[in-house]
């Protein structure tokens, strides 16, 4: 089928009419050609033990219709070891384009057995690859790193790379001319300790002098309020303007996670949120916890719990209530091969920015 609007929230299928595989992902501009890449998930079926099949990529002309170009970085099942190994905890690539040494560098976030997370850098002498491994284990600033963004100064060609300190607050760190590490200047931000309060998923963008955050709170893959910030400078300090979900009692932001942001380059003020519904059955499984928020309050408070210094009650049978319960086996069985996603166009009240839910709608209706 051809789609001539985005369905959030619906089933995507790419030109062969299979469901798109593109997760934690980003929108990626050349010429008159839009790059969509993330995690591919088709073999994430509960109790697989595959976390990834690699990271796949797709192509189009007018972000509807979305054409297959495959794995750009392949998984390697052969080598248990690798941090490219389908088991390997594998999220949010991100990939940017150094325009002095005419490369695409790729970073990927790696949580790893022992519970520390890492950084694996990849590079490419083409956007669809092949990529090839320059670090792996990389841990920035001597910190466990957690979800990222990368961005690039079209104006300078400085990088900058946004990244949870795991389980701590939010770091801006600046690259290395060649985008394959860090520099070692850096700032801290949103200091707020644990989950779920601690903020993860940073998705950067400017518009008007401004610069942007998106971020969500620390509830594995149940979604939870994003914050908005802004800032005058990549290191802040930022403002925090709340919730940019409009009318979503839920708490769930539409139940989504952002994980980039993408400024149309072919309309005048157009940014679109590019986000994942991880768990697709959601209000079905919560019930009428969902609607109301309760559904969020729950886990919220399992997170606090299962964090918070000291013994570890967040499954403990005999505090545990009956909806806490139910609340906590949403967590359970997630079958990320048929996640769904969330596209919104970012509307402005001012300086701040909002998402409105839509059932539909279409990039002609924005200048």
């Amino acid at each position: 089928m051809a789609y001539d609007a985005i369905y959030p929230g619906r089933p995507w299928l790419d030109t062969n009419g299979r469901r798109i595989q593109a997760h934690g992902g980003s929108l990626f501009a050349a010429g008159d050609t839009v790059y969509w890449y993330g995690e591919n998930k088709e073999r994430s079926l509960p109790g697989s033990g595959i976390w990834h099949w690699g990271v796949r990529c797709y192509s189009s002309k007018d972000l509807y219709n979305w054409e297959d170009l495959g794995l750009i970085i392949p998984p390697l099942p052969d080598e248990p070891g690798s941090p490219l190994h389908p088991a390997s905890f594998l999220d949010r690539p991100h990939i940017i384009y150094n325009e002095k040494t005419s490369k695409y560098v790729a970073w990927l976030k790696i949580m790893q057995p022992d519970g520390g997370q890492s950084e694996t850098v990849l590079t490419a002498d083409t956007f669809t690859g092949p990529y090839t491994i320059v670090k792996r284990d990389l841990k920035p600033l001597g910190m466990n790193a957690g979800d990222l963004d990368l961005v690039v100064d079209c104006a300078t060609g400085k990088a900058y790379y946004y990244f949870e300190k795991v389980h701590t607050e939010l770091i801006c760190a600046e690259l290395t001319d060649d985008y394959t590490d860090v520099s070692g200047v850096y700032s801290s931000h949103f200091p707020l300790g644990q989950p779920p309060f601690v903020r993860e998923a940073p998705a950067h963008f400017t518009r008007g002098g401004k610069h942007y955050l998106f971020t969500s709170g620390t509830t594995g893959y149940h979604p939870n309020p994003t914050m908005v910030a802004m800032a005058d400078d990549w290191h802040g300090p930022w403002v925090d303007l709340g919730d940019p979900h409009i009318d979503d009692p839920s708490r769930t932001s539409f139940n989504t996670q952002i994980s980039s942001v993408f400024k149309v380059p072919w309309k005048k003020d157009l940014y679109i949120t590019i986000g994942d519904r991880w768990i697709a059955d959601l209000a079905e499984r919560a019930g009428d916890a969902y609607g109301n928020g309760r559904q969020y309050e729950l886990v919220a408070e399992l997170f606090e719990r299962m964090f918070k210094p000291g013994p570890n009650t967040a499954h403990g049978p005999a505090d545990l209530s009956y909806e806490m319960k139910r609340a906590a086996s949403t967590l359970e069985n997630i079958n990320t091969s048929i996640a769904d996603y969330v596209w919104l166009p970012v509307e402005f009240e001012g300086d701040k920015p909002v998402l409105r839910w839509q059932d539909s709608w279409r990039l002609e209706d924005y200048e």
